[in-house]
């Protein structure tokens, strides 16, 4: 008797402790939100936009004229006071429960981020569907309802083009970055640093770029592209920086991985191409007399990738100058990205965090202080090293003399 009551027991706790499944959602009730867009209304209240699957259109489509059968997204719009509230009232046009756990992109337009982000950011984290590991963009001189509306022709879902493109390119060319809302809040909570992020853009006609036809021409009338960072300060944006002066910033964050520097040479501009295959940033702070210093060291080596002009690369003497200009150049990028960014105010580098490291009772005293007074005067010195390991297949180019 005692045997199968000892047997029986643990089966009958187990059950009193097993929750069932109160809390299950049907797959025919949920609509996958894969993007979200934040804009304002001329009122002053937020405008939502969630990117929503089509799955019927997205998997075993049939293709029809180099298009899918139909659209693979569809753009839902809600407002409200707050987020919360937008995502909330979104039920009145769609038939399915939204569902955040698989959203990977948030868009958000430049006049809620030069309003501010700290509401956003509050609403995002404190969702418990939503990961912070979506990546963040700003929606630069459009709304991110038109960046989410564009159609793509390669990915069908316009969200994962957008992803696929932050990644490739911090990873061949570095002027953007590949940053998430995790990346953004963290920066947000450190006194001494303020985040950046990549700013998108469409290049065409916004209107015709949600058409189905935009995904069946070789030309597509509307594209969503990168350019550029914002630069944040206090969880609003200030500013932007662009082309080299961006690439200096990464330099600086050590987010670059590989790119591409020209130089003049011979009296002919951008007449030799520098391929750097791989870079570390170093970034220390120094403290002398209650002042604060920064040294940032940048070590990197690459390829020779084209030659315009007469050169004798086989000559070592004509590779280390090579090599100093280079080196000259990526200063030059460093020394402009740091002066827009103290002109601005704004630390978008972690030098503070440096200062921190170094002298954690001096930060105390200057901490709030920090952006509008200290970085502005800050002593920045910026020393590089950059290595030409490889010349490619010849050392003479086909230019002759």
């Amino acid at each position: 008797m005692k045997r199968p009551l000892a047997v029986f027991l643990p089966f009958a706790v187990c059950v009193c402790l097993l929750s069932g499944c109160w809390s299950k959602k049907e797959l025919t009730d949920l609509a996958f939100v894969i993007a979200v867009g934040l804009d304002k209304t001329e009122d002053g209240k937020y405008l939502a936009s969630f990117q929503v699957v089509n799955p019927g259109n997205v998997a075993g489509a049939v293709q029809r004229g180099g298009g899918a059968a139909g659209v693979p997204v569809s753009i839902y719009t809600s407002t409200g006071d707050s987020l919360v509230e937008a995502s909330r009232k979104a039920s009145e046009k769609v038939s399915r429960l939204l569902y955040y756990a698989h959203t990977n992109l948030v868009v958000v337009g430049e006049e809620v981020a030069r309003e501010g982000m700290d509401g956003v950011f509050d609403a995002l984290e404190r969702n418990q569907q939503f990961r912070t590991t979506a990546r963040l963009v700003i929606a630069r001189g459009h709304s991110a309802k038109d960046t989410l509306s564009v159609l793509t022709p390669i990915d069908k879902i316009s969200a994962n083009k957008i992803i696929k493109t932050l990644e490739f390119s911090e990873l061949a060319w570095g002027q953007t970055m590949n940053a998430d809302v995790w990346w953004a809040i963290r920066s947000l909570a450190s006194p001494g640093r303020n985040p950046v992020v990549t700013g998108v853009v469409i290049e065409g006609n916004p209107k015709e770029g949600k058409r189905q036809k935009n995904v069946q021409s070789s030309v597509p009338d509307a594209r969503v592209t990168l350019k550029g960072l914002a630069l944040f300060k206090h969880a609003r944006l200030i500013g932007w920086a662009d082309g080299p002066t961006a690439r200096g910033i990464m330099w600086v964050l050590d987010r670059i991985h590989q790119t591409n520097l020209t130089i003049p040479w011979g009296g002919k501009r951008e007449a030799i191409g520098y391929r750097i295959v791989r870079a570390k940033t170093n970034v220390e702070a120094d403290v002398k007399n209650g002042q604060p210093s920064i040294l940032v060291h940048i070590k990197a080596e690459g390829d020779i990738s084209e030659a315009r002009v007469p050169i004798n690369l086989a000559d070592t003497g004509v590779l280390f100058r090579l090599e100093k200009q280079f080196e000259r150049g990526v200063k030059q990028e460093v020394a402009k990205a740091i002066e827009t960014a103290q002109r601005e105010r704004t630390d978008v580098f972690g030098f503070g965090e440096a200062v921190h490291r170094a002298d954690p009772r001096l930060w105390k005293k200057i901490e709030k202080e920090w952006h509008d007074r200290y970085f502005p005067e800050l002593d920045v010195t910026v020393t590089a090293d950059l290595y030409i390991r490889r010349t490619g297949l010849r050392n003479r180019p086909y230019i002759e003399e």
